[in-house]
């Protein structure tokens, strides 16, 4: 680095430090039972660092932003802004999930939200997914606050993605022992990336958060250096890569550049997911502009394609409306028709709530919305009975597999 803190695109982010690993007689076999000596790789403190970015990466970088402040600024019917918000939350929360082989479907994640983690389809995947949807929200939630994002909100981030499946006591802890990706699970010599030991990892979050701080970077550029430093440092035992795409929503939160919908941006990574790895690595080696284009170019297209969902919704809702010969404007009908794409899974308490209506009405309204073919139910107890709008949830899983389906970039 030079002296006024400049990177060269040939210069690393940081360095290999040696280790030795001793023998772990837990393994399995010889191979894996065996000491060695290891790199780690250490990252430089990127608070104060500057970031010249290449033609190529700053237009993207400007070309994401448009497309940001266009899905912000987009026109939609008020009804229709909170379901687009959530189920664009949830498919973020899916995608980010599937990258690291937490496999759902919508339909299954919907139904295990309204029963509660453990008593619905889906088990502990469901409950894995569940919690990446609190921790997004809440990343959210803290790039909206008026104070910096510290070290405690990762932490809190962290504690909610596990929150339904922490097996081993690691929720909201940062980690003490040395982790490593590849290779395998009883030592890290063969491993294909090693971060930094664990010693070093406090003063990194620190510096990371100092530069989340900062106000001179464009937002996507910021949000992009950001991730690709949180996945470096890797802080937690497990759930790194969950952590650190919420992390991408916090920043650009706390910039102004989200609002109302959350870009599915994890939705693009994972449809190309040797290209996503290939420019983390691009990253630590000091090939800054590669990343930030990649990342810029996920953005763009989250954005584009975050508006042919609400588009879709509000296409599938007026459909409804038809279908159910267009009930009253504050008839229960219409009410529960509104409030499908953002709960379309609900129990007869919820119905009511949703409609504000009473008992009568509202099983009227069922009755309706099920000879029109819009809700079904999905039980035949007289108690707790419940629906399921299936429509709204095969729209959204065939928005995901249309933007996401696994590439071989």
């Amino acid at each position: 680095m030079s002296a006024t803190g400049t990177t060269s695109a040939a210069e690393p982010i940081g360095r290999y430090v040696e280790r030795e690993w001793r023998s772990n007689p837990a393994g399995p076999t010889r191979r894996a039972r065996r000491p060695g000596r290891y790199r780690a790789f250490v990252p430089d403190p990127i608070a104060a660092r500057s970031f010249p970015l290449d033609d190529g990466a700053s237009l993207a970088s400007h070309g994401a932003t448009k497309a940001l402040q266009h899905l912000q600024q987009a026109p939609r019917r008020i009804a229709t802004l909170g379901a687009v918000a959530q189920n664009l939350l949830r498919s973020e929360s899916v995608a980010s999930s599937r990258i690291e082989g937490v496999l759902i479907s919508q339909k299954r994640l919907a139904r295990a939200g309204h029963l509660g983690p453990g008593r619905g389809p889906g088990g502990r995947q469901a409950g894995e997914v569940l919690g990446n949807v609190d921790a997004m929200r809440r990343a959210i939630e803290v790039g909206a606050q008026a104070r910096p994002i510290g070290v405690e909100d990762l932490i809190e981030v962290h504690r909610l993605l596990l929150r339904f499946a922490d097996d081993h006591g690691i929720a909201g802890i940062v980690r003490t022992t040395q982790n490593w990706i590849g290779g395998n699970d009883f030592n890290p010599i063969e491993a294909s990336f090693v971060p930094p030991p664990p010693e070093r990892v406090p003063d990194l979050l620190e510096d990371l958060c100092r530069f989340v701080a900062r106000d001179d970077l464009p937002p996507v550029t910021q949000a992009a250096l950001a991730h690709a430093q949180f996945e470096t440092i890797h802080p937690f035992a497990d759930g790194n890569g969950r952590v650190g795409r919420a992390l991408i929503h916090a920043v650009l939160r706390r910039r102004g550049e989200v609002a109302g919908y959350v870009p599915p941006i994890s939705l693009m990574l994972a449809a190309a997911p040797r290209s996503y790895v290939a420019g983390l690595t691009a990253y630590r080696e000091g090939d800054v502009s590669e990343w930030c284009e990649l990342f810029a170019s996920a953005v763009e297209r989250a954005s584009d394609e975050a508006l042919n969902l609400a588009e879709a919704i509000e296409d599938l809702e007026a459909e409804w409306l038809a279908r159910a010969d267009r009930p009253r404007e504050s008839s229960a009908a219409r009410r529960l028709i509104a409030a499908l794409p953002e709960q379309p899974v609900f129990d007869t308490a919820a119905a009511q709530r949703l409609a504000g209506r009473s008992h009568v009405a509202v099983n009227n309204a069922l009755r309706r919305l099920e000879d029109a073919g819009i809700v079904r139910r999905l039980n035949e107890r007289k108690w707790g009975r419940a629906w399921e709008c299936t429509e709204l949830l095969e729209l959204v899983e065939a928005f995901e597999e249309s933007v996401a389906s696994p590439t071989s970039g």
